[in-house]
């Protein structure tokens, strides 16, 4: 989930950065002690092996994000994170060894986690320092981004990390753009959905609340590391009632399927099928949200819908500018929800999104732009 890489990392001045590890493995606290400890950026601020000592470690030490890893003696990752967003909330990065099982740092990520990656495993590995830099970067961002106490209300809703702005009226009008001469909600054929940090717990969101019958195929673009997208999809796909599955190339999108960009290719929606690519990256993403944006601005035109949420960077936002000039209907998620607003501010402030909306109010949109044959309120 990593969105920043066009901007550059965040710079944090002479103070290295501290780093709270939580893993029970003496062998892998060894492991990544050394790769934290050789980034000229971090430092060890302390070693839990447990989930409670995490907790008390915490309390004590204040440390600037935490790497956590999901499968703890006693309370699992999930119900760490849970308690450090509740008691003491910090920037947490899920290290995950099992890309293949990803229930865990999947509900770790909608509990509050901002990101989830690989870890490194061994030095042995040919890819161990792609991997190691990968964390390392990761735990650099993630430590920057603001988070806050998230209290569990009545209804069950939590507050999203994020700012600035008012959150807009919630009359439920259409805005002029989705009107056709008629008065009647425009016709659209396909969705995009682009994300980066906090994407997969907004996507979850936005995937729960659509119905079975969604009449329009979904495409989907977030930043994740290429070993789990698989486990990701097929995590969506528990959370939707909306079948979910990895792009392939050669795919003729269907109504109510969400097609989601594999590892390390983009994904591109050219109307009659879907297409992959290994082009370079683009706003250092593959997949990116620019090239998806882009390729339905030329099949869909006025008749596509882009949408997008919470990331860091600028991945997507000259996409989705693009979508509007070809007449599309086009959301950026709010900074009142936003986890980080880079990425649908820079559309907002590019002129790119007919309308900013928080994230609960996203899939109702959505209903409201593919009703048939209904008249705009």
């Amino acid at each position: 989930m990593s969105g920043a890489a066009n901007s550059g990392i965040p710079t944090t001045g002479t103070r290295r950065i501290r780093v709270l590890v939580v893993e029970d493995s003496p062998v892998i606290q060894q492991l990544l002690s050394h790769v934290i400890s050789a980034d000229p950026r971090l430092e060890v601020a302390g070693i839990a092996s447990t989930g409670e000592q995490a907790l008390r470690m915490i309390e004590r030490m204040a440390p600037d994000v935490v790497s956590l890893d999901i499968r703890l003696p006693g309370i699992d990752g999930f119900e760490v994170t849970s308690r450090i967003m509740r008691q003491n909330p910090l920037p947490i990065v899920v290290v995950a060894s099992d890309v293949r099982d990803l229930d865990i740092p999947m509900r770790a990520l909608q509990a509050g986690a901002l990101a989830v990656v690989e870890k490194p495993g061994s030095m042995a590995r040919a890819d161990y320092q792609t991997v190691a830099h990968h964390l390392c970067t990761q735990l650099v961002i993630m430590s920057q981004v603001k988070v806050i106490r998230h209290r569990i209300s009545a209804r069950g809703a939590k507050p999203a990390a994020g700012g600035g702005g008012e959150t807009p009226a919630q009359d439920g009008r259409l805005p002029a753009e989705a009107v056709a001469a008629d008065g009647r909600v425009r016709r659209f054929r396909a969705v995009g959905l682009v994300a980066s940090t906090g994407g997969p717990a907004a996507l979850a969101k936005i995937l729960k609340d659509m119905p079975a019958d969604f009449p329009l195929p979904v495409f989907v673009v977030q930043h994740m590391g290429a070993p789990f997208m698989a486990g990701f999809a097929s995590w969506l796909g528990t959370v939707s009632a909306l079948p979910v599955r990895l792009a392939e190339a050669g795919l003729t999108p269907r109504p109510g399927m969400v097609y989601v960009a594999p590892g390390d290719r983009h994904l591109l929606a050219d109307g009659a099928t879907l297409r992959l690519s290994a082009d370079p990256l683009v706003c250092g993403q593959r997949p990116s949200g620019e090239v998806l944006f882009q390729s339905m601005a030329r099949a869909y035109g006025a008749s596509g819908i882009g949408v997008l949420l919470t990331g860091m960077g600028e991945d997507g936002a000259r996409g989705l500018v693009e979508m509007h000039r070809a007449g599309a209907y086009t959301i950026a998620e709010h900074a009142s929800t936003a986890v980080i607003h880079s990425m649908p501010g820079t559309a907002v402030r590019l002129g790119g999104a007919v309308e900013e909306l928080p994230l609960d109010r996203v899939a109702g949109r959505l209903l409201q732009l593919t009703s048939d044959d209904k008249m705009a309120s």
